[in-house]
């Protein structure tokens, strides 16, 4: 029986995939993505939300409504002193302003893309994470930027699985990114590679490119620029553009 090597794994563990310096065996793919920029210094994959953050923004329409509804009812019902129904209107219009407020920033405050970089002349990893806590959006959400050392990545494949009110069953999986501190397996951070995609492929396709380089790998896609946002992404309009700090923007760009 497989166990994790890192302390500690990650959660949904499956297993560990190849160490960032063994020679890859599996087949590198990006699946139908293609990266955001790829020569022979650096390579930038992306990590969108997709369609998902305009699926959440159409769930805080109706909870939005039933806020502005509320108060009236709650109105109501103190003028006939109807005070045990006022109790409730009051709850429920404090369930549906954090609804709303859950909704809405999950939908808009991500940046429209969180990507990595991949800096094969300096043989470091840059990220571009952002931090929120989906339960409090009250809190202060953030982008917070992070470049380690290449040897200290490592990957972690993983999948959950959770039931819906409704009586259905969501499945995910994907690849999450440890880092470790130098010379052990205690990780320092972590933050995801891919959901739902390619899976190890991805993590097969890093590696040839840090290993070997790009003419190792097969020839990619149309890039895709995260600020070309279609009409019909209203969600993504709203959100912030991917803005790295100017030093390391132009450390994880050039070589040494």
């Amino acid at each position: 029986m497989k166990r994790p090597l890192l302390n500690p794994p990650c959660t949904g563990w499956i297993e560990d995939l190849p160490h960032p310096d063994t020679p890859i065996t599996s087949e590198a793919s990006l699946g139908d993505k293609s990266p955001n920029h790829q020569d022979f210094i650096y390579l930038e994959l992306s990590r969108t939300l997709g369609w998902a953050r305009e699926i959440i923004a159409l769930f805080s329409l109706p909870t939005i409504a039933f806020a502005l509804l509320t108060p009236y009812l709650i109105k109501d019902s103190f003028e006939y002193r109807d005070f045990e129904f006022a109790f409730i209107g009051i709850l429920f219009l404090a369930c549906e302003i954090w609804a709303s407020a859950v909704f809405l920033r999950v939908s808009i405050s991500p940046p429209r893309d969180e990507p990595l970089r991949f800096n094969r002349a300096r043989k470091k990893i840059y990220a571009y994470n952002f931090r929120h806590c989906w339960w409090n959006p009250f809190a202060t959400w953030k982008v917070q930027t992070v470049s380690y050392d290449w040897p200290q990545v490592r990957a972690e494949r993983w999948s959950q699985t959770g039931a819906l009110p409704s009586g259905g069953v969501i499945y995910k999986s994907g690849v999450m990114l440890s880092i470790v501190a130098p010379g052990t397996n205690n990780v320092i951070d972590r933050f995801r590679l891919s959901t739902m995609g390619a899976d190890q492929h991805a993590w097969a396709y890093i590696c040839t490119y840090m290993q070997q380089g790009p003419s190792a790998l097969p020839p990619p896609g149309e890039p895709k620029d995260h600020d070309d946002v279609l009409w019909c992404e209203f969600a993504l309009r709203l959100a912030p553009r991917v803005v790295w700090p100017a030093e390391m923007d132009l450390e994880s760009r050039t070589a040494p």
